[in-house]
């Protein structure tokens, strides 16, 4: 097909496209109508219809017409437009007419763009931004209109220190009118705003803005239209692309670049980065497209996936790009689908989206900029010996702390620019250019106007006329940064020798109070309520790594059992100190017999208190033998594993976050039944994590593991079968706990009084 045809078709999808949605306001409207003559004239819909279509036929109306006229009378002037006479300078008809078409748009960027259209735009404005509260109050983009796509991004969230005039809209609950606020989102010089409050059955649900291109006067009949189409927002503000901000938006750009590009989802709630789309040019030099099953960093980008995952985490941390020139891909296997990826821009998104480009092909312009670049600390001279001039670069000045309009000074005469105890190196290099006639270079403190020190590498040639030296010609380099982290490297591999004693006591200790609280092995326990409980604790493989595991099972007083199992990101002596400190609180926490969720709420407020910045996971359940349920909650932990019947399933976990991430956050609960023999399986991620790959193949690795050994009666033979299959490989500690309900008529075993889990 050629390129007129494709754009003749696409261009006629469009078209079509917009009847349908025409259509489709046309009907919901209609219907409105329809069901309100039906209720007054207390007859069937059909009948109501068929009036409609009567009396339009009658008074010489388009049916659409008289149906806005139908709903606004019925609606009454307080409803949603006041009464026509009052509507200048939009009749209410127009107005209906756009609140529908507005209702049944099929997302609330759509509904937006239709009360623009439709209603603002003929009031002068050229902007709509609406914003959805969002958690510890902020504000979260839902939908705009005559809106960039960069500045949507720019304004995709807005935290609780929002601008004044949509704190006061927010805080007062009424419509703020603007002649002018520089710090609003689309603003010129005196363009009109109105910001207004979005507010559903007494609640406050998010906030509107509206711009116009320059100055208006808020005239009573514009500001009622306007307050009428918010009200409309309202209704759409939780359309199902709310919470999809500027995703498609982003693959258009991405698709229309040349160069590869992949954008990742990078939100609180998904873990570690995921690929959502990629471009054609980054498809094919990632070998053909995103694998379906696995679109993980490690999967897409085997060799490079650490570097660019660290290039993330910094953009999520400071919202700033970052930048590679280069990330090789050493010992990728030869025909490989990519090379090295050159030039490396990792750009944020809005809050939860990641950017990274890249190219394949070595950029001259872009290598050009990073060679000046790496030039800015070199400037070259030029003294004459004969009468002349000297000759500075621009450079020069900077790297000397002189002004530019400054006599540049030769070489002869830095004397008195040069630190004291320097002045023998400057003797000697000049008594090697003049009396030697030879090259010659060193490195002089110079001290700067204001009292600073700057290390500057003289390198520098004689000129010469025979014997004669007749001037010098060199190079002044700025090597400062090089000279401080010399200084700083000594300094650190000095304290390091210094403290290597104290961090292997500080390893030493770390270690031996994690085998104190968390043994490695457990004898087998049997507990009140049926209960059979085994756990084991698999330490690092390195001793350094020792980290944050937990494990835990705690009869209660009125005969519940707490069993819980948790993991501190980190490793060391702090991470086994919050360790411990998250564990006893726990248990104390437990005793006050309250539910899971509120037991992990109140951990996650310790997290926060006593944490140190640090996170967690963890998984609280409470097992009632009475009516043989378990009620659990989970912070961002791997799902629970159910052995019945031979056969293994995961329990789903509650989508919450991770202990210590969110002040005052609600936890939920799952509630699930345990049969005679049921086995519960309590783990941590070193069970089951592999490098390289994602959780979701070990997760099924576990799965099939558990139920190949499954006929084992006893909770010791399966966590141990289980460590000793070769689930995970990062090494990392690990934590399991099986419990088993006894069935009816199965006898205790002879173990050993119970002690700490």
């Amino acid at each position: 097909m050629s390129d007129d045809a494709s754009e003749t078709s696409f261009a006629g999808l469009v078209a079509e496209n917009r009847r349908l949605r025409g259509e489709l306001a046309r009907r919901h409207l209609l219907d409105l109508a329809t069901g309100a003559l039906a209720a007054q004239l207390g007859v069937s819909t059909a009948d109501a219809g068929e009036h409609l279509t009567a009396l339009a036929a009658a008074t010489g109306l388009a049916p659409e017409d008289l149906a806005a006229d139908v709903v606004n009378a019925v609606a009454g002037p307080h409803d949603l437009f006041p009464a026509p006479d009052e509507l200048s300078p939009l009749p209410a008809r127009r107005l209906r007419r756009t609140a529908a078409a507005a209702e049944v748009a099929p997302g609330v960027g759509e509904a937006a763009r239709t009360l623009l259209e439709g209603g603002l735009a003929p009031l002068g404005a050229d902007s709509l931004w609406l914003w959805r509260c969002a958690d510890a109050g902020g504000l979260r983009l839902a939908g705009h209109a005559g809106v960039g796509a960069v500045e949507a991004e720019a304004w995709r969230s807005i935290p609780p220190a929002a601008p004044r005039a949509i704190r006061a809209a927010l805080d007062g609950n009424a419509p703020v009118w603007l002649d002018d606020d520089p710090d609003l989102p689309g603003g010129v010089p005196g363009a009109a705003r109105a910001v207004l409050p979005l507010r559903r059955r007494g609640t406050t649900v998010g906030v509107a803005l509206v711009g116009w291109p320059g100055p208006l006067d808020f005239e009573p009949p514009v500001r009622r239209a306007v307050a009428g189409l918010m009200d409309v927002a309202v209704a759409i503000l939780d359309r199902p692309d709310a919470d999809a901000p500027g995703a498609p938006v982003l693959v258009d750009v991405l698709d229309a670049l040349a160069t590869p590009a992949v954008l990742l989802r990078t939100g609180a709630h998904t873990g570690a980065p995921v690929l959502e789309h990629a471009n054609e040019a980054a498809a094919t030099a990632l070998g053909g497209g995103l694998p379906a099953d696995d679109r993980s960093l490690p999967r897409a980008f085997p060799h490079v996936h650490d570097e660019l995952a660290r290039l993330v985490r910094r953009v999520r941390l400071s919202r700033r790009p970052q930048h590679a020139a280069r990330l090789p891909t050493a010992g990728r296997a030869p025909g490989a689908p990519f090379g090295p990826l050159l030039d490396v821009r990792v750009l944020p998104a809005g809050a939860d989206r990641t950017l990274i480009l890249w190219h394949t092909v070595g950029d001259p312009g872009i290598a050009a900029g990073r060679a000046v670049a790496r030039l800015q600390s070199v400037a070259t001279f030029q003294d004459s010996l004969t009468g002349g001039d000297t000759v500075w670069s621009e450079q020069a000045y900077g790297i000397f702390g002189m002004p530019r309009d400054a006599a540049p000074q030769p070489l002869l005469a830095l004397r008195g620019r040069i630190h004291p105890e320097d002045g023998e190196a400057l003797s000697e290099l000049l008594r090697t250019l003049l009396e030697r006639r030879s090259g010659a270079q060193a490195v002089l403190r110079t001290v700067l106007p204001d009292g600073s020190v700057r290390h500057v590498r003289v390198a520098a040639e004689p000129l010469l006329e025979g014997d004669t030296v007749t001037g010098l010609v060199g190079v002044y380099q700025d090597v400062s940064a090089t000279r401080r982290t010399e200084v700083a490297l000594t300094a650190t591999f000095d304290h390091l020798n210094a403290v290597r004693s104290q961090s292997e006591m500080r390893h030493q200790l770390a270690l031996q109070l994690q085998r104190a609280i968390v043994p490695e092995v457990t004898a087998l326990r049997e507990l009140p309520g049926g209960l059979t409980v085994a756990a084991r604790y698999r330490p690092a493989a390195e001793e350094y790594q020792v980290g944050g595991d937990w494990y835990d099972v705690l009869p209660l007083p009125g005969g519940k059992v707490l069993v819980t199992v948790g993991d501190i990101a980190g490793h060391g002596i702090d991470t086994v100190t919050g360790m411990v400190a998250l564990r006893n609180a726990q248990r104390a926490l437990a005793f006050t017999g309250r539910p899971p969720r509120q037991l992990m709420g109140w951990l996650n407020d310790v997290t926060l208190r006593t944490g140190g910045g640090s996170t967690a996971t963890a998984v609280c359940a409470l097992y009632d033998p009475g009516d043989h349920t378990l009620v659990w909650s989970s912070a961002g932990h791997l799902p629970l594993l159910l052995l019945r019947d031979g056969r293994a399933r995961l329990l789903e976990p509650p989508q919450d976050v991770l202990l210590g991430a969110v002040p005052s956050y609600a936890y939920a609960e799952r509630r699930t039944e345990l049969r005679p023999g049921d086995t519960l399986l309590l783990y941590t991620d070193g069970l089951v994590e592999r490098r390289h790959e994602g959780l979701g193949p070990g997760l099924a690795r576990l799965v099939t593991a558990a139920e190949r050994i499954a006929g084992q009666e006893s909770p010791e033979l399966l966590v141990d079968g289980l460590l000793g299959t070769v689930l995970g490989d990062t090494d990392d500690d690990t934590s399991v706990v099986a419990v088993r309900v006894r069935r009816p008529g199965e006898a205790e075993r002879e173990v050993n009084p119970p002690g700490d889990a």
